[in-house]
C-alpha cells in the first residue's frame, strides 16, 4: 500500500515516469489477492497513456483484462484500446489488440447496469470511433458516432438539472459535427445559454456549429457574445474561431485584426496560463491571412 500511496503521489505531482515505476513496484510486490490490485492497474495503465507508452499500456491492459471486473474493467479497456490505437502500423498484435479492446468496450457499453457515469461513458464511445477513424473504416465510424450521439441524448434528457445537462454540451456538439447535422446542437445550446448567462461556453460553441452551418453573421453573434464572457486561455480559442469565422466570410482586415489581439492577449498571459502552442497556432493563422 505504500508503494501505491507513493505513485498515486507522483502522480498527481505531475512526475509520471516516476508513478509508473512505482506503480510497477507495488503490483510486483502485490500478494495475489490484494485487495488494491485493480486501482492499482488502473492508475499504472493510465499512467502508461499520459506518458504515451502505448506498447506498454496495451500489454498491461491485455493481460490484466481477464482478472478485472465493473468499472475497472471500463477504465483499463478504454485505455488498452486508445494505446492499441496509437501503435505503430507494423505493429505485430496491432489490428488484434484492437480488435480485443473494441469489444470488450462494447460489452461494457451494453452493460446499462454497470455502475459508471454518462461522461465516462462518453469517453469509451469516443475511443471506438477513434478506433473507426483509425483504421480507415468510414462506415464503422459513422456507426460509433451515430451510437455515441443517441448516448448522449438519452444522458441530457435524464440530467436532474439544468447544470447537470451541460455537462454533454461539449460531446453533443462534437457527435453532432461528426455526423455532419450541427444543426442539431442549436436548440439545446441556446437552451444552455439562456440558463446560464454568463457563461461564455454556450454561446463559443454557438458559434463552432453556425460556422459549420455556414450561417457566418450567426456565428460572428455568437463568437462576440462568447468573447464579451471569456477569459484566460479559453479567451484565446473563441478569438481563432472569431478570426476563422471572418476569414470564411471574406472580411480578411477584420480577421487579422482578431488574430493581432489575441497574439497580445496570449504573450502577456502569465506563465501559468500562457500556451506556446496555442500561441504558435494563432501566430501560423495570422500568417496564413498576411497575403490575403
Amino acid at each position: 500500500e505504500v508503494l501505491l500511496t507513493q505513485a498515486d503521489l507522483l502522480y498527481g505531482e505531475g512526475k509520471t515516469p516516476e508513478a509508473v515505476a512505482r506503480y510497477e513496484a507495488a503490483l510486483a510486490a502485490a500478494p495475489a489477492d490484494w485487495s488494491s490490485y485493480a486501482r492499482a492497474v488502473e492508475g499504472l495503465a493510465i499512467a502508461l497513456v499520459v506518458d504515451g507508452d502505448h506498447a506498454r499500456g496495451a500489454a498491461l491492459a491485455r493481460d490484466a483484462l481477464p482478472n478485472l471486473t465493473g468499472a475497472s474493467a471500463a477504465v483499463v479497456a478504454t485505455v488498452g484500446l486508445d494505446c492499441a490505437v496509437g501503435l505503430p502500423e507494423d505493429h505485430p498484435e496491432k489490428a488484434a489488440l484492437v480488435k480485443q479492446f473494441e469489444a470488450a468496450v462494447t460489452a461494457v457499453l451494453a452493460d446499462d447496469m454497470m455502475n459508471i457515469a454518462d461522461d465516462d461513458r462518453s469517453g469509451m464511445h469516443i475511443s471506438l470511433l477513434t478506433a473507426r477513424e483509425a483504421a480507415g473504416d468510414s462506415t464503422g465510424a459513422r456507426r460509433a458516432a451515430e451510437d455515441w450521439s443517441a448516448f448522449l441524448e438519452k444522458a441530457a434528457a435524464r440530467a436532474p438539472t439544468p447544470e447537470a445537462r451541460t455537462v454533454f454540451d461539449s460531446h453533443r456538439l462534437s457527435a453532432f459535427l461528426e455526423l455532419g447535422q450541427p444543426e442539431r446542437a442549436i436548440a439545446h445550446l441556446e437552451q444552455s445559454e439562456r440558463d446560464f448567462p454568463d457563461d461564455y461556453n454556450p454561446p463559443a460553441r454557438l458559434a463552432v456549429a453556425y460556422k459549420a452551418m455556414e450561417r457566418w453573421d450567426d456565428a460572428l453573434a455568437a463568437a462576440d457574445r462568447a468573447v464579451e464572457r471569456g477569459y484566460g486561455p479559453r479567451l484565446l480559442s473563441i478569438l481563432g474561431t472569431r478570426a476563422d469565422i471572418l476569414a470564411a466570410k471574406g472580411d480578411t482586415t477584420a480577421a487579422r485584426a482578431t488574430l493581432t489581439d489575441a497574439l497580445a492577449r496570449g504573450e502577456a498571459m502569465p506563465d501559468g496560463q500562457r500556451s506556446d502552442r496555442r500561441i504558435a497556432s494563432l501566430r501560423a493563422k495570422l500568417e496564413g491571412l498576411e497575403g490575403s
